[in-house]
């Protein structure tokens, strides 16, 4: 990945942290919190940015498996989160690139639109299994969502950072 000038070169991903990451962000979503329509979706927010960060290791099936839990989980339309994350993941495929070479707080702004277009397929398949829309809340979960971009950026790549402190370790 080529980094834009002033940034420093990040350690390579464990393909267990990506993991480890996914599965707490689906627990969050698997608490009995009173899912509201507005509140952030963490599954979302994890796979948007493994999606950007990581594209060759976490990609559309990564996304629609995780979909498909959060189907069973809900009770809702067997494929409607797949959809959703689906086409979350192939925005962040097209899009990595440009997300990348922003800075951290430009970042929210690209990410907005990929956020709205998984809520829109989200909403999409709901209206055409015959169900009602869900209200104007649902327009606050992506603003929410890219809202909280930078902190999930900034959470999840503090163990890639190289100490600033630490010794240069080459001959």
């Amino acid at each position: 990945m080529i980094m834009p000038r002033g940034q420093p070169l990040l350690l390579p991903v464990n393909p267990a942290f990506i993991t480890a990451s996914l599965l707490v962000a689906l627990a969050l979503n698997l608490l009995p919190l009173g899912r509201v329509v507005w509140m952030p979706d963490a599954l979302v927010l994890a796979l948007a940015f493994w999606g950007v960060h990581q594209p060759l290791r976490v990609g559309l099936g990564i996304g629609f498996a995780l979909g498909l839990c959060m189907d069973v989980h809900q009770s809702s339309l067997l494929g409607q989160h797949a959809l959703a994350y689906t086409v979350l993941m192939y925005g962040t495929r097209m899009f990595h690139r440009r997300v990348l070479w922003l800075k951290p707080l430009q970042q929210p702004w690209q990410m907005v639109w990929l956020f709205i277009a998984a809520h829109a397929a989200y909403v999409l398949a709901g209206l055409l299994a015959g169900r009602g829309l869900p209200g104007w809340g649902i327009v606050l979960a992506p603003l929410l969502e890219a809202l909280l971009w930078p902190l999930v950026s900034w959470m999840l790549l503090a163990p890639q950072r190289r100490s600033v402190d630490a010794p240069d370790k080459r001959p």
